[in-house]
């Protein structure tokens, strides 16, 4: 064991050192480069672009130096805003691109994705874009249509495979469905249809999971050994050269390999795939296998292949929900005679194994469901009872069937699977809405996770162990965590990192309060739904006494539709119009003005701008059709804990920093300031800074965000006055405690990690 351990280290290492030698130096971060290559993913389409992998082959000099270059980037294809992508950005074509590059980098928030060890895993060393400028585009040019290779071979045919499903279906909701089941490729699938997955628990159905690929290779090993053994009509006798055994192992196990390339190779595929590999093999060589031996070489296999896969929930799901199988069955299950019992017996034997493995992991896998995604769903057995059959029996069979087809029939098999995946998601949206649909709780720790996992091996140990069901007393620490909270007296304050935005988090031990809500990401993505709502589930928050969305910017309002819609809010402070649509979607919506001011416990919140004569002057310039900015509207909230002092001004600039000053004289000194304006050179004027006097100063800014914030004199007039400066973009979340002092720290500096490059 120590010397598997050490060896598993030592590999993994390797793995590390050798992807983090192709690093993108930064002296060619945002410079413009030019590349030849071949793109090697299959690309992703949005409303006005393209995502795609791109496999470096050449590069070339720029006025005469040669720039150090990663072998595979992940690019992005913009067009102008409203316009379709001019190009088609097919796998495996050569192309030479002129691209600008940033090092990898992503938002670093507890309990969020960690896309920096995604694009590590996937030896991603570099992302940015195409460069579409009129005098740059003339130079980007496809020079080969395809370059052969088994790689492209396979992402043109998941390609073709994906345009022939969305052609077939235009204007049907669920076709990213069938094209994940197909393909694996699960972009296309709406994210209101995935948290209704999620709370119903079948979102490992709408991926290529080792469900699907186990019977996939059992229905082709089925069909092979039933031909194969009727081959004697044929005069063949076939058998008598290969036993009908050993051609439906080896045919399942090619039938399994074609379906994971195909499927993109994902890991609950992975180990699917290696222990029917196993198996056949075993068969084959004519030794004696045991599940347990095959799981473990599954496992070994995919950690050898990927070190990384291990930080993945993909990886953890799959390997124990089969470990659970085995644990609830292997030593246990009786073999009962089916000679002379009727069809009816048969089926409920079958039904009642069937909904005893159900229940088995879904008792089994509950305290790894709750350390990774801080709920659990309690309808989940009903829905996989219907789901399961459906998907797996006729919604996959019938669409794989289909893409071997030529249309119409494949048409029409691809809407009748369809209309089975329409009904099942009707049926879904129900279970989903009833209020009891998912328990929530906050990201276990350690201790209440062990004693959970304990007490499932003791409810689901064989018959006759004693007390089996005491052991439900040990999943209530697990279930009834309400997380992590501020003490008495306390006050903490975490700046999440949202990109080029401003998210702010204000809890004590009885409230809450989110000041902006971080931006748009994409018309299907925001900060509210990527960031802030898993934030406040990990940490068992599941409503908010206020919301405060200082202007209508969009890196501030962005995700508040998001946050609404999954959590409870009590009140919403904003300078929005009133026919806006956060506006419109508050439970109670109170326009933000100086005067303000409430008190929740020790804790005291002023809102000291905008006055009210602001309103009525924005108004008319805007009925008068003048230009007005909306940094002007900027709520800005000043909240007291005890001796200490936040001050959230959101984006003004010079001109309200001045009038600020005027109104609120000697009431602007505080300890902790929320930069303005991100730090951009209309704000944080020298005369604003002395008024306030802060110890830290909080830049909320995007990694190498196109404003340039913070600008180089900004920072400096901070760090001349002695200001802790603390930035998203380099520090990742930062958290604040105030109790009798205030305690800094950072979400990068918590946790380290060697693909952080810091």
């Amino acid at each position: 064991m120590l010397a598997g351990a050490l060896f598993g280290i030592v590999w993994a290492a390797l793995f590390a050192q050798y992807y983090l030698q192709h690093e993108l130096p930064p002296a060619w971060e945002g410079r413009d480069i030019t590349v030849i290559g071949t793109v090697d993913s299959l690309p992703s389409y949005f409303e006005s672009g393209a995502r795609f992998n791109f496999a470096v082959e050449k590069v070339l000099d720029q006025d005469g130096v040669s720039p150090v270059v990663p072998k595979r980037l992940a690019l992005a294809w913009y067009q102008a805003a409203g316009q379709p992508l001019q190009v088609q950005v097919q796998p495996g074509a050569r192309w030479q691109l002129t691209v600008r590059l940033k090092r990898p980098h992503g938002n670093a928030n507890p309990a969020a994705f960690d896309y920096e060890a995604w694009l590590l895993e996937r030896n991603l060393r570099a992302t940015g874009y195409v460069r579409s400028d009129q005098k740059l585009a003339l130079k980007n040019r496809q020079l080969q249509a395809f370059v052969f290779s088994p790689g492209n071979l396979i992402e043109v045919l998941r390609s073709r495979l994906r345009e022939r499903i969305l052609q077939a279906l235009p204007e049907h909701r669920y076709a990213g469905v069938l094209v994940a089941l197909a393909v694996g490729d699960q972009r296309a699938i709406d994210q209101s249809d995935w948290e209704v997955f999620n709370r119903t628990g079948i979102s490992h159905l709408v991926a290529i999971s080792g469900l699907h690929i186990t019977m996939i290779a059992g229905m082709f090993a089925a069909i092979m050994a039933a031909l194969w053994r009727r081959s004697f009509f044929t005069k063949a006798a076939l058998p008598l050269l290969l036993p009908a055994q050993k051609v439906a192992a080896l045919s399942g196990a090619l039938a399994a390999l074609c379906y994971v390339l195909l499927a993109g190779f994902g890991i609950p595929a992975q180990r699917t795939l290696y222990m029917l590999l196993a198996v056949a093999l075993a068969l084959w060589s004519g030794r004696i296998t045991s599940v347990s031996h095959v799981l473990c070489v599954a496992l070994a296999v995919v950690l050898l292949v990927d070190p990384w896969a291990l930080l993945w929930p993909g990886f953890w799901l799959s390997f124990s929900a089969v470990g659970v199988i085995l644990y609830t069955s292997v030593g246990r299950s009786q073999t009962v005679a089916v000679e002379g019992k009727s069809l009816i017996s048969r089926f409920l034997g079958v039904l009642k194994m069937a909904g005893a493995t159900q229940y088995a992991v879904t008792i089994g896998l509950l305290p790894l469901t709750t350390l990774l995604f801080g709920r659990v769903s309690l309808i989940g057995p009903i829905a996989n009872a219907l789901a399961i059959p459906l998907v797996g029996l006729m919604v996959t069979p019938l669409t794989l069937f289909a893409s071997v087809l030529p249309a119409p029939l494949s048409t029409w098999l691809w809407r009748g699977a369809h209309a089975l995946i329409e009904q099942l998601a009707a049926f879904l949206n129900w279970l989903s809405a009833l209020p009891f649909a998912v328990w929530q709780a906050a990201l276990p720790q350690p201790w209440t996770f062990a004693l959970a996992l304990l007490a499932t091996l003791w409810l689901l140990a064989p018959r006759g162990w004693p007390l089996r069901w005491l052991a439900l007393a040990g999943w209530l620490p697990l279930l009834l965590d309400n997380g992590s909270r501020p003490g008495a007296g306390e006050m903490w304050v975490t700046a999440l990192d949202v990109g080029q935005g401003m998210a702010v988090l204000i809890e004590t031990a009885d409230h809450r309060l989110l000041y902006d809500s971080g931006p748009a990401y994409s018309p299907a993505s925001d900060a509210g739904s990527r960031a802030i709502v898993p934030y406040l589930r990990a940490r068992g928050i599941t409503g908010l006494d206020a919301l405060v969305v200082s202007h209508n910017h969009d890196d501030h309002s962005g995700g508040a539709l998001s946050i609404m819609s999954s959590v409870k809010v009590n009140t919403v402070y904003s300078s929005l119009p009133l026919e806006h649509p956060i506006v419109k979607a508050a439970a109670d919506h109170r326009r933000c003005h100086d005067g303000q001011g409430w008190q929740w416990g020790g804790m005291k919140f002023d809102m000291l701008y905008p006055d009210l004569d602001h309103y009525p002057v924005r108004e008319a310039a805007l009925a008068a059709s003048k230009k007005h900015n909306p940094n002007a509207d900027s709520c800005t909230l000043k909240v007291t804990h005890g001796k200490h002092v936040v001050l959230l001004p959101g984006d003004l600039e010079t001109a309200q920093e001045r009038k600020l000053i005027a109104s609120q004289a000697g009431q602007l000194k505080a300890d902790v300031l929320l930069v303005p304006h991100h730090g951009s050179g209309t704000s944080s004027t020298a005369a604003f800074l002395a008024e306030v006097d802060p110890q830290i100063a909080m830049f909320q800014v995007g990694y190498r965000n196109r404003f340039r914030h913070p600008q180089r004199q900004v920072l400096e007039r901070y760090q001349a006055l002695g200001i802790e400066t603390l930035r998203n973009d380099h520090d990742g979340a930062i958290m604040l405690k105030f109790g009798a002092s205030i305690t800094a720290d950072t979400y990068r500096e918590q946790r380290r990690r060697y693909w952080y490059g810091r």
